[in-house]
Parts: C-alpha cells; sequence; structure tokens
C-alpha cells in the first residue's frame, strides 16, 4: 500500500491537537497547516469537504538523510492529512518507504522505514 490511513471518532480539531501531541514526543514539529477547503474557497471554488494537510519534521533526520543523498529532499517534509469522509475523521500519510524507494538505495529506505515506524505510531496515538 501505498499509504497508511486509519479513522477515528475524534473531530478534526481534536485529531489534530492530539496528532501534534505525539508529533512532538517524537521531535516531530509541524512546519505548517495547509487548510486545502479554506484555499479552494477563496479561489472561488466549490469544496465542501474538511481537508488539511500538516507538513510535518524532524530536523534531525532532515539533516542525516539529505548529508547521505540530496534527492531525498524531494520527499521532505513529510506529509500527514486530515480530512472527514463519510462522517468520520481519517488520518493518513504516504509511506516514506514507498517513495523513498524510487531511490533505490538500501540505506535511504532504511531511515525510510524508521521515520515510518515513528509517524505510524504518532498517528495512532493520536486515534
Amino acid at each position: 500500500m501505498f499509504d497508511y490511513t486509519v479513522e477515528t471518532e475524534k473531530n478534526m480539531d481534536e485529531a489534530i491537537k492530539d496528532l501534534e501531541a505525539s508529533l512532538k514526543e517524537e521531535k516531530f514539529g509541524v512546519l505548517w497547516t495547509f487548510d486545502i477547503k479554506e484555499k479552494l474557497q477563496e479561489k472561488g471554488l466549490e469544496f465542501e469537504k474538511e481537508f488539511k494537510v500538516l507538513e510535518v519534521c524532524n530536523p534531525l533526520e532532515a539533516q542525516k538523510v539529505l548529508n547521505e543523498n540530496e534527492m531525498a529532499g524531494y520527499f521532505l517534509p513529510c506529509k500527514i492529512v486530515v480530512y472527514e469522509k463519510n462522517g468520520k475523521t481519517n488520518i493518513g500519510m504516504p509511506k516514506p518507504t514507498s517513495l523513498i524507494s524510487m531511490l533505490n538505495d538500501d540505506k535511504m529506505e532504511q531511515f525510510a522505514k524508521d521515520i515510518e515506524d515513528r509517524l505510524i505510531v504518532c498517528i495512532n496515538k493520536s486515534v
């Protein structure tokens, strides 16, 4: 699977708040949150679904991967999406291992696996 996605009973704000807290425990920060609904409506487009993209980064890990292979920068920062679907809140991400596999670099795949495992823990804690 390209992604890791879970469903929660929490509303969007609660899910994001808890996600931010669990990310902080793993030394990840949210660089910014992109509210797609707001941006599309700002441009005059109809879009009623709540859909937010959190760009997250752990500076130490980013430094490690970029020192090893600058092409990894194409996949940074990591994205976690929080959105509503069928009355439920979903939290998900593209798996870092899926993305980094395009580099055909075993060392990078190990880095990506570690980051992926840590991000999955963060997502699961926020459910």
